[in-house]
């Protein structure tokens, strides 16, 4: 028996998240787009350091359609050491595609300067990768564009429904097109794609979604005419096949960095594959994502409110982490709590970045704000203004948050 094909999966690189950073004076960009880059960069190490035979990244390279040059430059480093290091392929992700589909990709750059070891897959193609340690099969399914696959689909008087319903047979199809077309090549056969799987659990991805989303049925993908299947898309690692036999391993590998509070509990990595025939085995592979932390205080009866979250500050491990404070008070004790002393303690605790601190103040407090507005602060004018509107807390909170990012880009 040969031995196995090393890959390397990863996707959801998402270059450009700038939330819950500020300047870095060092290089000009975002502590956050660094937090991005540095995962990328102990991904290559891993690389180097275990012989990967094969790279795919499934897709969405950089935040926006349209990034930045500095952000391409960055991305670029990046992807030319792995090239040096294994052939790659980079799949177009929804971030990747441009608004038209006639104009280039993001990453289309790399398949017009024909750079050595990467090969771009905006198609549904099976590409035949020569390896170190041999031949592999990787079909791939690139981010669903609907202009491109309803080419010559009669589609008016349908509904959208209808007409989601008629993707969803054509990305079967097309899937299945490259099952039938690996399974006359011998050797191991990936497949890796752009799409939300039914089934999967979502994550924080749906904030920053571009475009309409299209489901594939697992049925299409959990085809044991593949060894592996490398997914993106979603930014939640997990195995879409655990323990379920004559089926491939069908994996998203997640987001190497955290985007947001919608994270905080996700583990974030990326996946190292042995590809083999019928006999693959892989393993996740944690990075060094920066921590983010909610604390929740209900602080409604709490005679000394201010030094109760200093204590529950103290007591948890803040360093390096981005953190948000979530409290339940009355008017009577958010009188009493001091935010700056709240603040002061996160800085001393050495957080990385104070992301709000929020308040669900239990009555509407309609007389402070007829009375006295001028004496309150923006935020207080909206939180005031929400609660007079009796908008719900988990809804004020995610409103207050935002503010917060507007009005303190600094904190």
């Amino acid at each position: 028996m040969t031995d196995p094909i090393r890959v390397l999966h990863f996707a959801d690189t998402h270059i450009g998240v700038e939330s819950y950073g500020r300047t870095d004076p060092e290089t000009g960009l975002s502590s956050r787009v660094r937090d991005f880059l540095r995962r990328m960069d102990e991904m290559i190490d891993y690389v180097r350091e275990h012989g990967v035979d094969l790279v795919i990244f499934a897709g969405d390279a950089f935040k926006t359609r349209s990034p930045s040059p500095t952000y391409q430059r960055e991305f670029a480093y990046r992807m030319s050491d792995l090239a040096e290091l294994a052939p790659t392929v980079m799949l177009v992700g929804n971030h990747d595609v441009p608004p038209n589909y006639l104009r280039a990709s993001s990453i289309e750059i790399y398949d017009t300067l024909n750079v050595k070891n990467i090969s771009v897959a905006s198609d549904f193609e099976v590409l035949v990768i020569e390896t170190k340690r041999g031949k592999v099969a990787v079909g791939t399914a690139p981010y669903p564009q609907r202009s491109m696959l309803l080419q010559g689909v009669v589609t008016t008087g349908r509904t959208i429904h209808e007409i989601d319903l008629t993707l969803q047979d054509i990305m079967a199809e097309q899937i299945d097109r490259l099952a039938e077309e690996v399974d006359e090549l011998d050797m191991p056969r990936l497949l890796t794609g752009h799409f939300t799987v039914s089934g999967a659990t979502v994550g924080s991805e749906r904030q920053i979604m571009l475009g309409r989303d299209i489901s594939v049925s697992m049925s299409s993908v959990a085809d044991p005419r593949w060894d592996y299947v490398a997914l993106g898309h979603i930014h939640k690692h997990q195995n879409l096949t655990a323990r379920r036999e004559g089926a491939p391993p069908v994996v998203y590998s997640g987001s190497l960095e955290r985007i947001d509070f919608g994270e905080e509990g996700d583990n974030k990595g990326f996946c190292y594959v042995e590809l083999q025939r019928e006999n693959t085995t892989w393993d996740f592979i944690p990075s060094a994502a920066r921590p983010f932390v909610t604390l929740r205080a209900d602080l409604r009866e709490s005679q000394n409110p201010t030094q109760y979250m200093v204590d529950m500050i103290k007591r948890h491990n803040l360093r390096e982490a981005v953190v948000r404070l979530v409290l339940q008070l009355t008017p009577d004790t958010e009188a009493r709590l001091n935010e700056n002393a709240l603040r002061s303690t996160l800085r001393e605790a050495g957080v990385f970045y104070i992301a709000a601190v929020s308040k669900d103040v239990e009555q509407v407090a309609r007389m402070r704000l007829g009375s006295s507005p001028e004496g309150l602060t923006h935020r207080e004018l909206l939180e005031r203004y929400l609660l007079s509107k009796e908008v719900p807390p988990e809804r004020r909170t995610v409103l207050l948050e935002a503010a917060d990012a507007i009005l303190t880009p600094d904190a």
